[in-house]
């Protein structure tokens, strides 16, 4: 898809209203830290649409960024945050599980692991909660420019393993800096709303 417009339509905090969209919507969930904001950045061919911060736990809404005005792709907040309370945490987390039980419209969850680490207790418990949610989670392994190219399918193979998922779970290995991994992305989330490029 080639972005000809693009805004920050709806920003829902933890006692907004979630907005009753009609066009598709691609959520991106993950950790604090695993670079969720770079990819949708280098998603949508943007230096800083979404805002990245080296301070983990930057995104506490769910961000509505409408594409072309045909589809949403919706940020998630992240997880597994230490500094914020408890309470926070548990807010986020029902907020989260709000938007996947009411969205009309969600074709698909993708779920950021970092690709350098075995997946976290928290990783495995929000695989197994989208699962549960009635979402198959798409796979997008962070942070691939940051371990060496014979690594990387040893690493696909260990998050495969701790999160148990099946052989048809899609992992796809990602990098901010060299956007690799950012066509394919683009292609299911094509195939997934339906979008064809308008003739020129």
């Amino acid at each position: 898809m080639k972005i000809r417009s693009l805004e920050l339509e709806t920003v829902c905090g933890i006692t907004s209203r979630l907005p009753d969209n009609i066009l598709p919507e691609i959520a991106f969930a993950g950790k604090s830290n695993v670079g969720k904001s770079s990819l949708i950045n280098g998603l949508l061919n943007r230096k800083s649409f979404a805002r990245t911060s080296s301070q983990p736990g930057k995104t506490q809404t769910i961000n509505f960024y409408n594409i072309n005005n045909f589809m949403y792709c919706v940020d998630l907040p992240g997880y597994g945050f230490a500094k914020v309370s408890k309470e926070i945490q548990e807010k986020w987390g029902r907020m989260i599980e709000n938007y996947l039980q009411k969205s009309k419209v969600l074709k698909a969850v993708f779920l950021l692991i970092d690709i350098r680490h075995e997946p976290s207790e928290n990783d495995v418990n929000m695989y197994r909660w989208i699962l549960s949610n009635g979402y198959k989670p798409i796979i997008i392994a962070t942070k691939l420019d940051k371990i060496n190219r014979s690594q990387v399918q040893k690493h696909i193979k260990l998050i495969r393993a701790k999160l148990e998922t099946d052989n048809n779970t899609v992992i796809i290995p990602f990098s901010a800096e060299t956007k690799q991994g950012r066509d394919e992305i683009w292609e299911l989330i094509d195939e997934m709303t339906g979008w064809v490029e308008p003739e020129k």
